[in-house]
């Protein structure tokens, strides 16, 4: 292989990992993964991305992006629970909440991959920015839902789409929108965010994103190549960033790794810089009408605690959940937990409006 060739690859793995953070001690991190893999996985036979779905649509955003969404539960629940996914990943996320919250009969649930992301359509490069993903939303929630009560729900970049929303149309928050969870997210200040890595490596990481975004943009095919050839290392690091605890199901890391696998490597830094510019502290305010779940896991390296307290802070009557020893992916790692949280927001919201 050439040298150009090589570094491009070597840059290219390097950015698939960046989508789910960096980390260090990887060897001894590696030895502790192992272990795990080898233990019995009672997660193992679950199917993450084959849930059967009541209905199947697609709805076309402004620019012609058609967008994958499913629904579950009757169509004339009197209430419906919009769930966003976050960056590089898809609706399987929500694996676990899909079926419980479904299971009452009298919800229903619309779920849908956010555009460049699973199974909807490509967006332009100009176009992967938060508050285009915030008019998507929009586009969703007039096609499946243009009449009765909403619980909006996002994680990461699904909560910053809420928000986005919020910003761009706040008559529907407190009429139509009576419900808020924000799930592992961030109102702003991204580009503080250090992944847990020692204080040394946090200027040199700043530096270098930049540089790799622009290279994958401008040559995807070499840093896909890359990509490829460091899956043993991106499983090693979607566990240590994606994930609280070592106990973690290998089931649960390898459906992260395999989302991001599935993310083109030209889209994964086509983001890149709307997370930089994002800030919607302002937009908060018009979430005080509405019920607010606020929820982290206390080991959140991705969008850290602080940025939830933040969000917290400007919602006084908000309810912050945090959720000690888990980490970015709070759903996935405490399921269980994180859908009785859902579960009283959505009763919360609910008694807000007769009808539901």
């Amino acid at each position: 292989m050439r040298p150009a060739a090589r570094r491009a690859g070597a840059a290219g793995g390097l950015l698939g990992l960046v989508a789910a953070g960096v980390a260090v001690g990887l060897a001894a991190e590696q030895r502790t993964v192992g272990q795990s893999r080898r233990r019995p996985d009672p997660e193992a036979r679950e199917p993450f991305f084959r849930l059967p779905a009541d209905r199947v649509r697609r709805v076309v955003a402004e620019d012609g992006v058609p967008l994958h969404v499913e629904e579950v539960g009757p169509a004339d629940a009197p209430l419906t629970v919009v769930l966003c996914h976050g960056y590089t990943q898809q609706m399987a996320v929500w694996h676990y909440q899909r079926q419980e919250l479904a299971a009452d009969g009298r919800t229903r649930l619309v779920l849908w991959d956010q555009r460049s992301h699973g199974r909807s359509g490509r967006g332009r490069a100009d176009s992967a920015t938060i508050d285009q993903l915030g008019r998507d939303l929009l586009a969703v929630l007039e096609a499946t839902a243009p009449r009765g009560p909403v619980v909006l729900v996002g994680h990461s970049m699904g909560g910053m789409t809420v928000m986005a929303l919020a910003d761009q149309r706040p008559d529907l928050f407190g009429t139509r929108v009576v419900g808020v969870g924000l799930v592992g997210t961030s109102a702003g200040k991204l580009a503080e965010v250090t992944f847990g890595m020692p204080a040394a490596v946090t200027p040199l990481s700043r530096a270098v994103l930049p540089w790799l975004t622009r290279g994958a943009r401008q040559r995807p095919e070499l840093f896909e190549r890359g990509r490829r050839l460091g899956t043993d290392l991106a499983y090693v690091l979607s566990r240590r960033i994606a994930f609280g605890s070592a106990e973690v199901s290998p089931s649960h890391v390898e459906l992260v790794e395999k989302m991001l696998a599935d993310t083109p490597v030209d889209v994964v830094a086509e983001f890149y810089d709307t997370f930089v510019d994002h800030d919607k502290l302002a937009a908060l305010d018009v979430l005080r009408g509405v019920e607010v779940l606020v929820l982290c896991g206390s080991e959140d390296r991705l969008t850290p605690l602080d940025h939830s307290r933040a969000i917290a802070a400007a919602l006084p009557d908000a309810r912050l959940v945090v959720v000690e020893g888990a980490g970015h992916m709070v759903q996935l790692e405490r399921a269980s937990l994180v859908t009785l949280h859902l579960r009283d927001l959505v009763r919360r919201a609910a008694a807000r409006t007769p009808a539901a």
